[in-house]
């Protein structure tokens, strides 16, 4: 357990979901946005400060060991409640349904350190990043914000269904900002978009297999955009954490390069990044399957 005194690269944020999974001895798996993306981030050689909210149930997990063991320095939140899903994969997508909503995790269970780090990933997955968040990173951090963790229904019991997306003063602050196309409704202008954004930002948007597109905005309108080939999995086993994993591959792939290479060629490499990391990430259920450096490398020399 970290005790906050030394500032990381990145900052995540967020509460660790436990995901119901009959076979696992628990019952349960611990998942989120914030584990996902810490993981990838830490793996992936990023110094890694990580606030996770964690309900009693997920406080002893095996699963935040791999966090530490990645080199991750992890504070942990107490929450009365926690984010609990069930997730049923049908042929025509994914079936959520919530079992348990979750408490907010709090801005000031931040370290005093941590305020001067240079990047925050704020990976919410039930809405439990309020937005007093947006305040907290310093003004010239580059922030980015997992946007489909707050696009959901969510009441115990029932089944997750999507919220029309719309301003958020998390979304104003992000300059890179991810979002799954099944959580944006059909018929959204990305135009539109621009209004609900600071300048400039990037908008991730992804698609699983069929790639992505990057969006970037300023002063209120798209400015350019390109599009990414999704890499091909050897099988996909479970898909669970895959768009977290995406844009932490994206941030790390931006801290790692942008003072190395011209600025288009280290945005195609850092998507590039992103997209082995979700492609291996899929072929295995759980957290561990989020990939290291080396496999990432090992993968980009098949291809």
């Amino acid at each position: 357990m970290a005790d906050g005194s030394t500032t990381p690269d990145v900052v995540v944020v967020g509460a660790a979901a436990r995901d119901i999974a009959p076979g696992d001895p628990r019952g349960w798996r611990l998942g989120g946005g914030v584990t996902y993306s810490a993981l990838a981030t830490a793996r992936l050689g990023i110094r890694t400060g990580v606030v996770i909210g964690l309900d009693p149930l997920a406080r002893d997990a095996h699963e935040l060991r791999l966090l530490e063991a990645a080199g991750a320095q992890v504070i942990r939140v107490p929450l009365a409640n926690g984010p609990v899903f069930d997730n049923e994969e049908r042929p025509t997508g994914r079936v959520q349904t919530c079992l348990s909503v979750s408490d907010p995790v709090p801005a000031d269970a931040l370290p005093a350190a941590w305020r001067t780090a240079p990047a925050s990933l704020l990976a919410p997955v039930a809405a439990e990043v309020p937005d007093a968040w947006a305040d907290v990173p310093r003004p010239d951090a580059c922030v980015a914000f997992g946007w489909q963790g707050i696009l959901r229904h969510l009441y115990a019991g029932e089944r997750v269904w999507p919220i029309d997306p719309g301003p958020s003063p998390l979304l104003l602050r992000a300059d890179m900002v991810g979002v799954s196309r099944h959580d944006l409704p059909h018929g959204l202008a990305m135009s539109d978009v621009a209004r609900w954004l600071g300048s400039p930002c990037e908008l991730l948007i992804t698609a699983g297999l069929h790639g992505g597109l990057l969006l970037r905005y300023r002063h209120g309108r798209v400015a350019s955009g390109r599009r990414y080939h999704g890499i091909p999995a050897r099988e996909e086993v479970d898909p669970t954490g895959a768009g977290d994993t995406m844009l932490a591959g994206l941030l790390a792939g931006h801290l790692a390069g942008s003072r190395a290479r011209p600025e288009a060629s280290a945005r195609g490499h850092a998507l590039r990044i992103g997209a082995l990391a979700a492609s291996l990430l899929v072929e295995r259920p759980g957290l561990d399957a989020v990939p290291t450096i080396s496999a990432i490398r090992a993968r980009q020399a098949t291809l």
